[in-house]
């Protein structure tokens, strides 16, 4: 196998507050040293790297989007190695604790893969519902009916098995680190193991990694960012509290505080911070027990099947000091959202009727990113679609989740009127530079503003099922899957068919 290597350069990334150096200063026996970033490049060349599998189609990342592409495939006959960094599959849903999740709102969006693991889940005994469209009963301006409410841990429990009932080969603990490229395609992932360095070999490889990790080592076109700030969106740090005494919480709200933000009760209860209840958090700053940036952004929900516990959808880390496309910069977040953790249970616990016997039970072990870097495919879906609901004969979704940008004012992108849509075509999910190639998720093509609405997991999981099957179809028809046209393959083979 030829060599290839990994770029170590210098990076540009944001200077935090108080930082006035490129590097990082250290603290070591009263002595201050320098860390910078390395300017060498570390190269394989002429190391014999084993193939550790083969595979007919390789899936990086088991998020949301990877665990649906690689059963989609699996369920179409295709021999699949799925890979995934940590030891849960789910992504943001389960290691992430980002939950409930959003809507798409919009009937008809709920593809076949996402109605199988809706009936999975309801084999539990739990509410079947849990990736659903807009509520019958929710109202066209309300935001916080239809919320998908599930467990994670069962939920990544039923990811195990539908990977293991259709045959897919799960590789845990596995970073991709490089990308060998031939004749226009990907002949080998490179990843990383606790047993060393090892080569994938596949005829098909799908990026889900959400950071686009597979495209940008196989050198594709990628984007990152706002095209008008520069400032990717801001990350979260999700928590959980147990101990709760739920309806206590909810009677302080809905009675004491008159707060009418949510009309759902527990087990689906839900607070803000917002003008009703924005004084008890305000009165935290002013005493000094939470600082502004912990209460920019305030959000929990019940737990189904997890009596007594609230899912904390925060903190969010302050846009301008933090950045998910940065290494030293993300780890830095990591030190100082887990400070913000600290400060808000503290605070609930003290201030907040019904928490005065909790505690933080589970603490995500990725940050919430909502966007890092984008591939450029052969559709770019921007703002221009989304505003003109635009319709696709290739297109393998609909969603109609507004540009939802936590770092600009939401109200400078108007929502769609109830019954309107926009869909992701399959063309966004392919590019012209790599034939066996596929990119899902959040890292898909498109700009910002764009994926700041396509980037909602009920629709990363649409298009994860689309590549899967598509992949599939490529292989038994023995086309390139960058020249696969969706709209050709037989509606019922599809799992998505266009409105337009």
């Amino acid at each position: 196998m030829k060599g290839f290597s990994i770029p170590m350069s210098r990076r540009d990334f944001f200077k935090l507050a108080g930082l006035t150096t490129a590097g990082v200063m250290l603290s070591n026996s009263g002595e201050e040293k320098k860390v910078s970033a390395a300017e060498s490049r570390l190269n394989f060349d002429d190391k014999d790297i084993p193939t550790l599998l083969s595979a007919d189609v390789c899936v990086c990342g088991g998020g949301s989007a990877g665990t649906a592409a690689a059963i989609s495939a699996a369920k179409n006959g295709a021999k699949v190695v799925l890979i995934e960094r940590g030891i849960t599959l789910g992504g943001l849903q389960t290691l992430g604790c980002v939950f409930p999740m959003m809507p798409t709102k919009i009937k008809g969006s709920d593809t076949p893969y996402i109605l199988e693991v809706n009936e999975n889940y309801g084999k539990y005994g739990e509410n079947p519902l849990i990736f659903r469209e807009m509520s019958a009963v929710a109202k066209e301006d309300d935001d916080t009916d239809g919320l998908a409410n599930y467990r994670p841990e069962l939920l990544s429990e039923i990811y195990d098995e539908m990977c293991e009932e259709n045959g897919v080969e799960i590789l845990y603990n596995c970073t991709v680190i490089g990308a060998k490229t031939s004749g226009g395609k990907i002949t080998d992932a490179i990843i990383h193991t606790v047993e060393g360095i090892f080569s994938i070999s596949a005829k098909i490889f799908i990026d889900a990694t959400g950071d686009a990790v597979l495209s940008r080592v196989a050198g594709l076109r990628v984007a990152k960012g706002s095209e008008k700030t520069g400032r990717n969106q801001p990350m979260s740090f999700r928590f959980e509290m147990g101990g709760i005494d739920v309806n206590q919480v909810y009677n302080f709200f809905t009675k004491k505080l008159n707060d009418d933000w949510c009309k759902t009760k527990p087990p689906a209860f839900e607070f803000v911070r917002w003008k009703k209840t924005d004084e008890v958090f305000r009165k935290g700053v002013t005493s000094g027990e939470v600082t502004e940036d912990d209460i920019l952004y305030i959000q929990a929900f019940n737990v189904p099947g997890k009596p007594n516990t609230m899912s904390m959808n925060c903190p969010e880390l302050p846009p301008l000091g933090y950045t998910s496309t940065d290494a030293i910069s993300y780890s830095k977040a990591v030190t100082f959202g887990r400070k913000m953790i600290r400060r808000l249970a503290r605070f609930f616990i003290k201030n907040i009727p019904g928490f005065k016997k909790a505690y933080i039970s589970r603490e995500a072990s990725i940050l919430g990113v909502r966007e890092s870097w984008r591939v450029h495919g052969k559709y770019f879906l921007t703002e221009e679609d989304y505003f003109g609901k635009k319709k696709f004969p290739d297109a393998v979704c609909r969603t109609a989740y507004p540009i939802d940008i936590h770092d600009v004012a939401l109200d400078l992108y108007p929502k769609f009127k109830k019954g309107d849509f926009y869909e992701i075509p399959f063309r966004a999910l392919v590019t012209n530079e790599l034939e066996n190639f596929a990119v899902v998720g959040r890292c898909a093509s498109g700009n910002f503003e764009a994926q700041a609405s396509f980037r909602i997991q009920p629709t990363c999981m649409s298009m994860g099922e689309a590549a899967g099957i598509a992949a599939a179809w490529s292989l038994k028809n023995n086309i390139e899957l960058n020249n696969v046209e969706w709209d050709k393959i037989p509606a019922s083979q599809r799992s998505y068919v266009s409105q337009g």
